[in-house]
């Protein structure tokens, strides 16, 4: 049975500030709450329904379905619910290999997809600005389908990083040049804007090296790309190239 004051924290864990307050966050089904596991992610609190077969912490407690609807933040709740500690960052790593750098995403789906193809495309580390959507809310976690576990998401003054780092930086706007004929090196930082706006004009002078995703489309075609199908195909071209490099 869930007690009151579970059920209050775990629906208050979708607000930012009770997450930086309590230093948790909610996971929800078992692709997810399994990955978390399987990286060390320490659970203070695990509901699942008797449906769940997943593995099982010593602090896990059978819930009922109806119990599950009421803390679960989605739809249709997926068997099982957990709240983790927040991942303590003692340091922010120095950019090295292939990061990315999110300035001003917004949408918790767009993080979420984003952290999802960064772990798909071997891409360890993402950098996001001080007002990127926060990488642990529900929606975000969600979204990111078990990656988040293995990729390390790190706030910072993305304006100071860039001017710091000695990899080349990358960015994606509308004045860059074709992404299929530029050299791509295998260490960078690839920026990404937000979903609007674009590269801030505070980071737009530190990209030294602009992109550009052709259309393949004369005419009446859409006027630009979601910024994580953006962020899908600028990664496959680099690891593309990378790849091609290495067996010539």
């Amino acid at each position: 049975m869930v007690s009151k004051n579970e059920m209050k924290l775990v629906r208050q864990l979708e607000m930012k500030k009770y997450r930086q307050k309590t230093g948790l966050f909610v996971a929800e089904g078992p692709k997810v709450v399994g990955d978390l596991l399987k990286c060390g992610f320490q659970p203070r609190l695990f509901f699942a329904t008797s449906e769940y077969g997943g593995s099982l912490p010593t602090n896990a407690r059978t819930v009922g379905a109806d119990e599950l609807q009421r803390l679960s933040f989605l739809q249709h709740p997926q068997q099982v619910l957990a709240v983790f500690q927040l991942p303590v960052q003692e340091h922010v790593p120095a950019p090295c290999g292939l990061c990315l750098a999110l300035d001003g995403v917004q949408d918790p789906g767009n993080l979420g997809t984003i952290i999802r193809i960064a772990d798909w495309f071997g891409i360890k580390v993402i950098y996001c600005s001080r007002d990127t959507v926060d990488a642990w809310n529900p929606k975000v976690v969600q979204a990111t389908m078990g990656s988040i576990a293995r990729v390390t998401i790190c706030y910072v003054e993305l304006s100071d990083l860039l001017r710091s780092t000695d990899l080349p930086v990358y960015g994606t706007l509308l004045n860059g040049e074709n992404l299929y004929s530029q050299e791509l090196t295998a260490d960078g930082i690839i920026v990404m804007g937000n979903e609007g706006n674009g590269i801030s004009t505070e980071i737009r002078p530190l990209v030294g090296r602009r992109l550009f995703i052709p259309s393949y489309h004369p005419a009446d075609t859409a006027e630009s790309l979601n910024v994580a199908i953006a962020t899908a195909i600028t990664c496959a071209e680099f690891r593309r190239r990378q790849t091609t490099n290495e067996t010539n």
